[in-house]
């Protein structure tokens, strides 16, 4: 990706009369300064807020908003969230505990995974969180979990659906996948929690992540409720949450159009009249966004140590790399490889292509492949945008011994 193709997204952060990014509304090299230094992840509260808020506009009021730690679970920065969303959903007993010490209600904060382990369970049942059931081995463990304590745990059934949400950057439905109960087992899930006394609340579905297509994300919403909605004489217990789970994406470049929320919102408020007449007036409709909500709101910033050349090519070497960001190395995941959006801080004389690099011992360790930036030499700060999920807690920290990254809310 060039600068032209970069300059969109990089220029929703606002800069100074000097070219410098504006991170809080400061200079990013005082903030950087302050923080102690590169490489940093820095965090803009007034982004995240604007964010949240433009979700919140014209969305029907009976649709609840939930942040998915996963993303980023930094605890200031879920401390932020927490006063701004309606709950939290976490992955594992650690991020269980970001959650309830941001000062969360324990029922407003839901527990998803493959592979909980007897102990995670046990500790979201005595906090009274809700557990998403993803096997039928979870049944028994909070059988026991609820025997100990004399209060039947609180769960949800994820469901594993029979299709995957279309145009998504992962699919986490459809088919054999290890996330939640199959469809087509659910009956018999739902039976057994009703022979537990276990306290049934509801379903959670989870189709895809990184999706830019609203026509998708609502065909996937719509698809998704109906299944639910079949299994209304099934019920334990009145449904209390149906979690539609996410998949809004963010865009990564000036060729990728921003979701168009607009349709999306108009169809959650007709899903929100019909679960009203289906499950009751106590039926709320989930939302779980997690890059969504923080990606765009973040920026990793290294510094140049070295520009070299090799065999006609400059190389800038930088303080940071893989190690810190691997989702902006292209390898998180990614079948091909696309540069996230990089910049050079403040104004610089002329321009060229240039690959941005680590300093760790692997090809491997790239930031931006073959870009076109201003003139940057050792000293200047190289900001690549879009870096507020998955970036510190999704990338090999240890690996070759580096410092760690410093992390800021500012």
């Amino acid at each position: 990706m060039s600068q032209a193709e970069g300059q969109g997204v990089a220029a929703a952060w606002p800069r100074d009369d000097g070219g410098e990014w504006l991170v809080g509304g400061r200079p990013l090299s005082r903030v950087v300064a302050e923080v102690g230094g590169t490489p940093c992840y820095l965090y803009d509260r007034g982004r995240l807020d604007e964010r949240v808020a433009a979700l919140r506009r014209d969305l029907d009021d009976r649709i609840d908003l939930h942040y998915a730690v996963k993303a980023n679970p930094m605890p200031a920065l879920v401390g932020h969230l927490a006063r701004r969303v309606d709950g939290l959903d976490v992955a594992s007993a650690g991020e269980m505990r970001v959650a309830l010490d941001a000062g969360m209600d324990p029922a407003h904060v839901s527990f998803a995974g493959p592979g909980k382990l007897d102990a995670e369970l046990a500790q979201a049942q005595a906090a009274g969180i809700l557990v998403n059931l993803e096997s039928f081995r979870e049944v028994d463990l909070l059988v026991a979990a609820s025997e100990r304590t004399g209060t039947p745990a609180r769960v949800a059934v994820r469901v594993n659906l029979p299709f995957e949400l279309k145009a998504s950057g992962m699919k986490m439905s459809g088919g054999a996948k290890q996330f939640g109960v199959d469809a087509e087992q659910v009956p018999d899930l739902l039976a057994r929690v009703r022979a537990a006394g276990l306290a049934f609340e509801g379903f959670h579905c989870y189709a895809g992540s990184q999706n830019l297509s609203a026509e998708a994300i609502v065909e996937a919403q719509q698809r998704s409720y109906d299944l639910l909605r079949g299994w209304l004489d099934l019920l334990p217990a009145p449904v209390r949450s149906l979690n539609l789970g996410g998949g809004f994406g963010i865009p990564y470049s000036d060729r990728d159009r921003s979701l168009d929320l607009v349709p999306v919102k108009r169809a959650l408020a007709d899903l929100a009249g019909r679960c009203e007449a289906d499950f009751g007036a106590q039926a709320r409709i989930v939302i779980e966004l997690g890059r969504y909500l923080v990606g765009e709101a973040g920026i990793y910033v290294c510094r140049v140590i070295d520009r070299k050349l090799s065999r006609g090519h400059p190389f800038l070497v930088t303080d940071g790399g893989m190690h810190q960001h691997l989702a902006a190395s292209g390898n998180f995941g990614q079948v091909i490889r696309r540069n996230y959006p990089v910049a050079v801080n403040g104004h610089r004389p002329g321009s060229g292509t240039v690959s941005v690099v680590g300093p760790l011992c692997t090809p491997l360790d790239l930031l931006g492949d073959r870009v076109e930036l201003p003139d940057a030499g050792p000293g200047d700060l190289i900001v690549v945008f879009q870096s507020g999920a998955y970036g510190r807690t999704a990338s090999p920290r240890q690996f070759l011994g580096h410092p760690d990254v410093v992390e800021a809310l500012i």
